[in-house]
C-alpha cells in the first residue's frame, strides 16, 4: 500500500531530505508526464559515431535541487548514479511526489550494470520503489546506513518488488561492465556519503554527490584529502559536481562550531527544549543527543520519519545513545521541565509534522508551555518562507517567556552543501579536463560554471546540461547531442504512477482556485425544452444564499442556450449541447466575478 500522503509527501517534516521544493516555481516552464510508462518513447536515430561516445545524461537534477538520477554510458554499459523524488510543488495539488522519467532507460535496462546510491536522503533514492521493476531489477551498490534507510522506505511498499542491495564502503571497487568504479568518502549532513569514480575506456570521471569540506566533523571523519588528490592526479576527463552552494561564497561553517553555539542554547534554558530539524540530518540529531546527556536531559523524538531514521541509524551504529536517554511521550509528565528535550520534525512549518501540531495545541501528548524555548537547527528551503513566518508568530505568542532560536541569530545550522571557496578548491584538486554542474536549479548550474573557469577548466570544456540532454565525450571533445531524452514530469499520486497527467492537474489547480459550478437541467428529448427551473451547486465559487441574483441570471442563461441550440437540431447532440453550456456559462460567470470555476453541465433527458 502506499503510506499515508501527509506523512509520505513530507517525511518527517522534510522535503526531501534536507533540500525541498527548488523545482520549476508557477509560471515557469514545466514538462508534464505524457506517457503512463508503458510505452518506452523512441529517440531520433543516433549521430554518426556517437555509439563510440561516452555519454552523461540527467533524467533529474540539473534544472532542480531535487529529483537526482544520473546515466552514465558508455556501448552497452550503464551506470546509474541516484534514484530519488521530487516533492510536489503548491500548484500540484493531491501529487504526493515526482520521480524521474525513465523512458529512455526501458528499452536499454539489460544495458543497466548497476545503480549506485551516494547517500541517504530521498531526492537521492526515494524514487526506487517505483522504478526497481522497470528497470529490470538491476543491483544496488550503496553504504550500510543507506542500504538501511532504503529498507526502511521499502516496508511502506510491500506489494513492490524490494531492490537487490550490495553494501559498499571507501574503500570498494566494483567490475560493471566496462566501467570500474571506486569510491571516496565526502562530509555531507548525513553519513556514510560517498563520491563516485568512474573509469572507462575513454576516461575517468569523478561525480562528486552532495558533499562539503568539514575538516572538523563532529560524527565522522573529515572528507579524505588524500584520496581526492590522487584521484585528481590520476586524470580526470570529467567531473560532475553538486551545485547547490555555487550562490554563496565562502567556505561552509564546520559542525564543531554549530555544537558550541548549541551548547550555549543548553546552558542558557530553564525550561523544556523543543528542537526541530529534518529527519535525515542524523548528524544533527547526535549532536542534540549528545548535549542532552550532557546536560541531564531526557529526549522524546517526534514526527514518523524521525523515528525511522533514528531508529535505522541507532541500529547500525550510526547514532551514539546512552541506555535510558530516550523516552516516551508519554512519560514527559514524569520528569521536571528542565531535563526535557524534544527533537522533532515540523522545521519548514508544515501543517501535520510534529512542531506545528504541538504549536496548534493538535498534539495529543505535547502542549506549548510559556516556558518552552525552540531551536529551528535547519535552513528555511525556498518556497517555505510564509508556512514558517507563520509557524514562529505561532511561537513567539505562546511561548512567550521561552526563546526562539533560529540560523539568522546565531549559527545554528549548517549546510551540508559546499559554498563557492570550497566548490573552487575541489576544482582545482580533482583537475578535469570536463566540468559539468549538477544538483542545482539553472542559475545555481550556471555561477558553478563560472567558479569552473575560474578554478582552471577551460571554456571549451566546461557544459550545462539539463534534465534530458545527453552529454557526448571523449578524449578530445565535449558536446550536447541533437537528441534528447524523455524528461517529462512523472507523478505519484496514491497507487497512480504517470497517470495524472496536466489536463487532470489543470483540473485540480481549476477547482483549487476557482471552484466549481454545476448545472442540471432536465430536459425534454423530443422538444428540447427546458422542464423545470435548472438546478444549481456550487463550490468553492459562490455562496449560493447571497448569490440570488446572479443565480437567477445563470437560469435563465441556461435555458437560453439549451433552447436556442436544440431548436434546429434533430436529433439532439448531447455532447454538443454540454460543450456550449459550457462555454457560454463560463463566459457569463466570469464577466460577472472576474472568476472562471469549473462549470460541469449535467444534461437529464426525458
Amino acid at each position: 500500500m502506499i503510506p499515508n500522503k501527509q506523512a509520505e509527501r513530507r517525511p518527517g517534516g522534510n522535503r526531501g531530505g534536507g533540500h525541498g521544493r527548488h523545482g520549476p516555481r508557477r509560471g515557469q516552464a514545466r514538462h508534464f508526464n505524457d506517457t503512463s510508462g508503458a510505452h518506452p518513447v523512441e529517440l531520433q536515430k543516433p549521430e554518426p559515431g556517437s555509439e563510440l561516445k561516452f555519454k552523461f545524461l540527467p533524467l533529474g537534477g540539473c534544472g532542480e535541487v531535487t529529483r537526482s538520477c544520473y546515466v552514465y554510458e558508455y556501448k552497452d554499459d550503464i551506470v546509474i548514479v541516484d534514484m530519488g523524488l521530487q516533492f510536489p510543488e503548491e500548484d500540484m495539488p493531491g501529487i504526493d511526489y515526482i520521480i524521474p522519467n525513465i523512458d529512455y532507460l526501458r528499452p536499454k535496462r539489460k544495458n543497466i550494470r548497476g545503480v549506485i546510491v551516494t547517500h541517504g536522503h530521498y531526492d537521492h533514492m526515494g524514487g526506487i520503489p517505483h522504478l526497481v521493476e522497470p528497470l529490470g531489477s538491476p543491483v544496488f551498490y550503496t553504504t550500510a546506513l543507506t542500504r538501511g534507510m532504503i529498507l526502511k522506505r521499502q516496508e511502506d511498499f510491500k506489494n513492490l518488488p524490494p531492490p537487490k542491495i550490495e553494501t559498499i564502503d571507501e574503500n570498494s571497487k566494483l567490475k560493471l561492465g566496462q566501467f570500474e568504479v571506486e569510491f571516496v568518502h565526502v562530509n555531507h549532513n548525513i553519513p556514510d556519503s560517498v563520491g563516485v569514480v568512474l573509469r572507462s575506456p575513454v576516461g575517468t570521471v569523478f561525480h562528486t554527490g552532495d558533499w562539503k569540506f568539514d575538516h572538523t566533523p563532529v560524527n565522522e571523519k573529515p572528507a579524505d584529502m588524500n584520496r581526492l588528490k590522487e584521484i585528481g592526479a590520476g586524470g580526470v576527463m570529467l567531473m560532475v559536481s553538486d551545485s547547490t552552494g555555487s550562490k554563496e561564497s565562502g567556505r561552509t561553517i564546520s559542525e564543531s562550531e554549530i555544537q558550541k553555539n548549541l551548547e550555549e542554547i543548553f546552558i542558557q534554558t530553564k525550561g523544556r527544549l523543543i528542537a526541530a530539524t529534518f529527519s535525515s540530518l542524523l548528524t544533527r540529531v547526535q549532536q542534540l543527543i549528545w548535549l542532552a546527556e550532557k546536560y541531564g536531559r531526557k529526549i522524546v523524538i517526534e514526527g514518523t520519519s524521525m523515528k525511522n531514521n533514528t531508529a535505522v541509524a541507532q541500529e547500525l551504529g550510526y547514532l551514539k545513545v546512552q541506555k535510558g536517554t530516550f523516552i516516551q511521550k508519554e512519560e514527559i509528565g514524569n520528569y521536571p521541565d528542565d531535563k526535557i528535550m524534544i527533537i522533532c520534525t515540523g522545521a519548514q512549518g508544515e501543517d501535520h509534522a510534529a512542531l506545528m501540531r504541538i504549536a496548534s495545541g493538535e498534539h495529543k501528548y505535547i502542549q506549548l508551555k510559556p516556558e518552552d524555548s525552540i531551536i529551528f537547527s535547519s535552513s528555511i528551503v525556498p518556497g517555505n518562507e510564509a508556512s514558517v513566518q507563520r509557524l514562529k508568530d505561532i511561537l513567539y505568542r505562546k511561548a512567550e517567556r521561552g526563546r526562539i532560536y533560529h540560523s539568522e541569530t546565531m549559527d545554528i545550522h549548517a549546510s551540508g552543501h559546499a559554498k563557492g571557496e570550497d566548490l573552487k578548491e575541489m576544482i582545482q584538486i580533482i583537475n578535469p579536463k570536463y566540468f559539468i554542474p549538477m544538483h542545482g536549479n539553472y542559475f545555481m548550474l550556471k555561477l558553478h560554471t563560472d567558479i569552473a573557469r575560474a578554478a582552471g577548466v577551460k571554456p571549451e570544456g566546461v557544459l550545462i546540461v539539463e534534465d534530458g540532454e545527453i552529454a557526448l565525450m571523449d578524449k578530445t571533445s565535449i558536446k550536447k547531442s541533437t537528441q534528447k531524452a524523455p524528461a517529462n514530469l512523472v507523478m505519484v499520486d496514491g497507487l497512480g504512477v504517470g497517470d495524472v497527467k496536466e489536463v487532470v492537474l489543470r483540473d485540480r489547480q481549476m477547482l483549487a482556485e476557482d471552484g466549481i459550478f454545476v448545472i442540471i437541467a432536465v430536459v425534454d428529448s423530443g422538444s428540447g425544452k427546458v422542464k423545470g427551473s435548472p438546478d444549481i451547486i456550487s463550490r468553492g465559487f459562490v455562496y449560493l444564499r447571497e448569490s440570488r441574483d446572479l443565480l437567477s441570471q445563470a437560469r435563465h442563461m441556461i435555458r437560453k442556450v439549451i433552447e436556442e441550440s436544440t431548436a434546429e437540431m434533430h436529433p439532439i447532440n448531447w455532447t454538443f449541447l454540454k460543450d456550449e453550456l459550457r462555454e457560454e456559462l463560463g463566459k457569463f460567470l466570469f464577466r460577472k466575478t472576474e472568476r472562471r470555476p469549473m462549470v460541469l453541465p449535467v444534461i437529464i433527458e426525458v
